[in-house]
This record gives C-alpha cells, structure tokens and sequence, in this order.
C-alpha cells in the first residue's frame, strides 16, 4: 500500500480525491486548515486509512512528510477574486507556501510530487490549442502564484524528486464541498434558481474545461504512471471536445433547463481568454474525459432538487466564505477577554 499525503484534504477536488484513493486501496493523510469544515469530511474520516492533520501549507515541517511515497498539493487560496483579497497574503499561502511544501517534501524523501496548478497560467492566449510548451501569460495574482510554483519545481527535480504538473481546465461537476463560483456550477444554480443567466465579459472569451472526478482520476493516473512517463513533466488536463466559449455553457444549461432567461453584461471586464490543446495528456496518460457538461448540470440540477445540496450554504461561494471568516476574526479579537468570548 502507498501512503499519500493530500495537502488541500477539505476542498471541492480534495475531498473526492480522498474517496477515490482509499477506494484504490491508498493509505491517505489528509492535511488542510479545513476552513469549510471538517463534517464535509465524516465518510472519510471514519475510514480506517485515513488519517486527519490539521495544519496550514506554510507551517509544514520534515517529520509530517517522513514515510509517505507521495505529496499531492491541492492547498491555496483557490480562484482569482480569492487571491485578490490580500495579494501579500496570496503570495504567501499560494506562492511561499507551495514552493516550501515542494522543498520539504523532497528533503523528506517524497519521490513523486504532484501540483494542481491551473489553465489560467494562459492567461490571455497568443493563439487556439495551446500547448504545454507555449508562452503563458497570467492575468491575475492567482495564475501568477501557480506559475511561480511551476517554475520552482521545475528547479528542484532530479532523479529522486519527480513532480508532476496539471494545468488543470476550469473545473465543474457536483461535491461534498460544491463550488458555486466556478462557470457551469453557478449558471446551473441560477437558471435552476432564479431562471436567469449572466454571461460576464461578453460571452466570447475561451475557456477549457474538466469535471471534478476527471480532475481525480487524471491525478491517479499520475501517482500510478511509471517515472518515465511522467516524471518531470506538465500536462494540460482537459479535453479537446470540453474547450467552449464562455456564451456556449448559457445554451446548455438552458437545454436542460427551459425557460431561463439569459443576460450578457459586456462591460464587465475579463480579460482570460484561452483554448488549450489536450493532445499529450491523451497520448501519453490515456487520459478521456469521461463525464461532458451537460451531465454537470443534470447532477447539479438533480442534487438542488433533491436538496442534497443548498445553494444558499455560504461555504459554497469561496470568496465570501473568506471574507466572512476575516469579518469574524475581527469581531471575536474585538470581543474576546483573556482569549475567551466567555
């Protein structure tokens, strides 16, 4: 059995990630703040083979690595108006804390290393069917940090360290901690919600894209796959038939969804434009996507109906869960006496 430790345990990939390896037959350490809480976690955790740290990705010492075959890192603050909040803080948690995490990791002798870096390393792409080899150009604080990181990697790998990169496509799909600021995921819980849908920024810039279990099983394949084949390398993660303009995802939400209302909102800038080529994750892992968009949004639209899932949770909308938590820092630092509210 190999031992893996999951940074990024608690999140929207982390948690299926974690499902999907102990289902494999994996040991599984998972490692997280856990900021959208631990019960999110409850089936995993009873789970013999789990074992659940908690912990922040810029405080990671030697001792937490020691006699684990392999570091996934999921961890950071994980989309772009996230990464806005603070760009010092993102630099830090995203930035920093990646790159340590990679460099204790090999001091602790972790052989195969991977990082969930992101398709908006692109940013504003310089032509259709980007390849891994192309210039990247990052919009945002966020595609900055995961291209800092790459690089870093990049730097330390040797024959005993082999990391793997995954410019992961925006990713969708239904999870245990759903993501209702991710493209498919919000317009199907508005349409479902409120008949309506907004295209931002006009509606024609590119995006690539990938469900959250394809996400899972692209990386499984990377912990499985012989050091020649993926040491050291960088894969696009995606498919060549999932890459839409943003105006193309309105008219499969309202395929299954009728009556829904659709607005454009031109002036509301975005300026990340890209379309990817998926040959060589194909070529070189087997990897096919196995679930389209349109499946997305029917097991979004199923779970809201059958209220597994609420798109009023809070935790749901990243950015507002952080800023909720900092509000509520505030206010138990302003109140509290000797430590306590009590």
């Amino acid at each position: 059995m190999k031992k893996i430790f999951l940074c990024g345990a608690g999140g929207y990939i982390g948690i299926p990630l974690c499902e999907s390896l102990l289902e494999a037959g994996y040991e599984v350490t998972g490692f997280d703040r856990y900021f959208f809480g631990r019960e999110l976690l409850a089936p995993v955790e009873a789970q013999a083979n789990f074992t659940l740290l908690v912990g922040d990705i810029r405080d990671v010492n030697e001792s937490l690595l020691q006699r684990h075959d392999a570091v996934i890192d999921l961890a950071g603050l994980s989309n772009d108006a996230s990464a806005d909040i603070d760009i010092e803080l993102t630099r830090a948690i995203n930035h920093s804390g990646g790159m340590g995490l990679a460099h204790v990791a090999k001091a602790a002798g972790v052989r195969r290393y991977i990082y969930s870096s992101s398709a908006s390393v692109y940013g504003h792409g310089s032509k259709m069917g980007l390849v891994e080899t192309d210039p990247c150009n990052p919009q945002t604080e966020y595609a900055r940090s995961k291209l800092a990181v790459e690089a870093a990697l990049n730097q330390i790998k040797d024959s005993k360290f082999e990391p793997v990169i995954l410019r992961n496509a925006t990713v969708f799909g239904l999870a245990r901690r759903m993501r209702f600021d991710l493209a498919v995921n919000i317009m199907t819980l508005r349409a479902w919600r409120d008949r309506v849908i907004y295209i931002m920024g006009g509606g024609e810039q590119w995006r690539p894209f990938i469900h959250v279990n394809d996400v899972v099983r692209t990386m499984i394949k990377c912990l499985e796959a012989p050091s020649e084949v993926v040491a050291g390398q960088t894969f696009n993660v995606g498919s060549d038939l999932l890459n839409f303009q943003i105006k193309n995802l309105a008219q499969f939400v309202q395929d299954v969804i009728p009556n829904v209302t659709i607005h454009r909102i031109p002036d509301n800038p975005d300026v990340r434009d890209y379309n990817l080529s998926f040959r060589k994750v194909k070529e070189v892992l087997g990897y096919e996507p196995g679930i389209q968009i349109h499946e997305g949004i029917v097991e979004i639209k199923q779970a809201l109906e059958r209220g597994l899932i609420r798109g009023e949770d809070p935790r749901f909308y990243t950015l507002q869960w952080y800023m909720s938590l900092m509000e509520w820092e505030k206010r138990i630092s302003s109140l509290s006496w000797n430590g306590k509210i009590f």
